[in-house]
């Protein structure tokens, strides 16, 4: 078995799709448009061509229509209810529905950061040594996505994801623990959160 299987097996991909888009007038993030598809589409196909065999994608706004306008066939689809809570609700309903499934770590990736391609997302899932991993992309030394959890660390990130913040307390507590992969090479790191951003989307 090469390395790249083994992460296969090891690490699932968990692409974290629920937000409403609130500062883009109310349009889901999941169902702008990049490249004539769905963004979360998109977002999909990264992970998978990274390596990611098992992939779960957390779902919240308008859920139904993502599901009918999106191809996303072979992935666990995960209805977060409370994702009007913000990311820290779908990142603890994510971690939840890869419980039981054999799976060591966690790689999150963000719908809205369609400028982090496959080459950043299999360096971090390179850097994966176990279920006490805690890997994540840096871009020109500052921490950013993708975010790779080994398990043993999971129940921590759960226990103190609220609000928007998602795992950002959990990981400035254990920074000393964090290895940073430099990504800045190979992709950009910005976020779809208003209409100026809008201009990133082919």
């Amino acid at each position: 078995m090469t390395d790249n299987q083994d992460h296969q097996a090891d690490v699932a991909g968990l692409l974290l799709a629920a937000g409403g888009g609130r500062r883009l007038g109310g349009r889901p993030k999941a169902l702008l448009e990049h490249r004539g598809r769905p963004l979360v589409e998109h977002a999909v196909g990264v992970l998978r061509a990274a390596g990611c065999g098992r992939i779960h994608v957390v779902l919240g706004a308008r859920s139904e229509e993502v599901r009918e306008r999106a191809e996303l066939g072979g992935c666990v689809l995960v209805d977060n209810p409370r994702w009007a809570e913000g990311m820290g609700s779908s990142l603890r309903a994510g971690l939840a529905s890869l419980a039981g499934t054999g799976v060591r770590a966690a790689l999150v990736s963000l719908v809205d950061q369609p400028g982090i391609g496959a080459a950043a997302v299999t360096r971090v899932l390179g850097a994966y040594m176990g279920e006490n991993s805690l890997v994540s992309a840096a871009y020109d030394g500052i921490r950013g996505h993708p975010v790779l959890f080994g398990a043993a660390h999971w129940p921590g990130i759960a226990a103190t994801a609220t609000g928007d913040r998602g795992a950002r307390a959990y990981l400035k507590e254990h920074a000393a623990a964090i290895r940073l992969v430099e990504c800045a090479d190979v992709a950009e790191p910005y976020d779809i959160d208003t209409e100026a951003d809008l201009s990133h989307l082919e």
